[in-house]
């Protein structure tokens, strides 16, 4: 009696059944971040149709709210209605953010990039006044020159973009030094490309990655800085809604109406955890060295 031997399946079959049960694309760091960075901005963007009240309008009558069907949030101290002030408080945030990047990264690719191309004293010099901002308190510098200039948005963001920029030199240097001497900038030379050319036509995209990473992680850090010089009074001044100002209006209530200082506490850590999220995300997709 023969013995059946069963059949075997085919490579196509195989093949076939292996598209079948493949696992669906795994949600990543950089996915969950990026669609949190969207809700963020599409929320500063759309905040007069998402916002319920308007953030501004007190009513002494109904100040400090729990959360209820009509205040999902609660109110404030002045009656205002929480939910709208955590979300125009988005906007303040995102402006500061910007500003403080459109300073920072131009400044910091400039100084590392020339001060690794040139070398000699320049170098010297530039990197170790680089030293010495880096070694600074960055709040404690920011508040000094807020006290001095005033608060407001612009001084702000000033204030935070001056002990913003040494990480990005120290970064941008590391990698000028790198590729100075490499097969790529040497064929430029060759082809009679020096200067301010080689340098900002050729080295600073090679650079601009690492950058973009960098910016992207340190916006958290950011972030809680400003909301920091808003809980000192030294940020964005009332009655504009501000989370970090928010906070310190909820801290003095804290124990009986914690929701005063909890939404805009909450905003904040929504906000620094889709940066961060997001700039995990680009280290791993844009260096290889941090990839799985």
């Amino acid at each position: 009696m023969t013995q059946m031997i069963p059949e075997q399946p085919t490579q196509v079959e195989a093949e076939h059944e292996t598209r079948v049960w493949k696992p669906a694309r795994r949600i990543t760091a950089l996915s969950i971040g990026t669609v949190l960075v969207a809700i963020l901005v599409l929320t500063a963007l759309l905040a007069p149709w998402l916002a319920p009240f308007d953030p501004n309008i007190q009513h002494i009558e109904m100040r400090l709210l729990p959360p209820s069907h009509a205040h999902w949030l609660g109110t404030d101290g002045f009656g205002r209605d929480l939910l709208s002030r955590v979300v125009y408080g988005a906007r303040p945030t995102l402006l500061l953010v910007s500003l403080i990047l459109i300073l920072t990264i131009p400044v910091g690719m400039l100084i590392g990039i020339s001060a690794g191309y040139i070398g000699g004293w320049y170098e010297r010099i530039v990197m170790r006044l680089t030293d010495i901002v880096m070694s600074l308190p960055s709040l404690v510098m920011a508040l000094a020159l807020v006290a001095i200039l005033g608060p407001g948005l612009m001084n702000g963001a000033l204030a935070l973009a001056f002990t913003s920029w040494p990480p990005f030199a120290r970064q941008a240097r590391a990698e000028t030094l790198a590729l100075r001497r490499s097969d790529y900038l040497a064929a430029a030379r060759m082809q009679g490309i020096g200067g301010f050319r080689l340098m900002f036509g050729h080295i600073l995209p090679l650079c601009l990655p690492s950058a973009v990473v960098r910016a992207a992680l340190s916006l958290g850090g950011i972030i809680l800085a400003s909301a920091g010089l808003g809980f000192l009074g030294m940020g964005i001044q009332p009655p504009t809604a501000e989370w970090g100002s928010m906070v310190a209006e909820g801290s003095k209530v804290i124990f009986d109406q914690w929701w005063v200082a909890a939404a805009p506490g909450g905003a904040i850590l929504f906000a620094s955890l889709a940066f961060n999220l997001l700039g995990d995300g680009l280290r791993d997709k844009m260096d290889p060295r941090h990839g799985n």
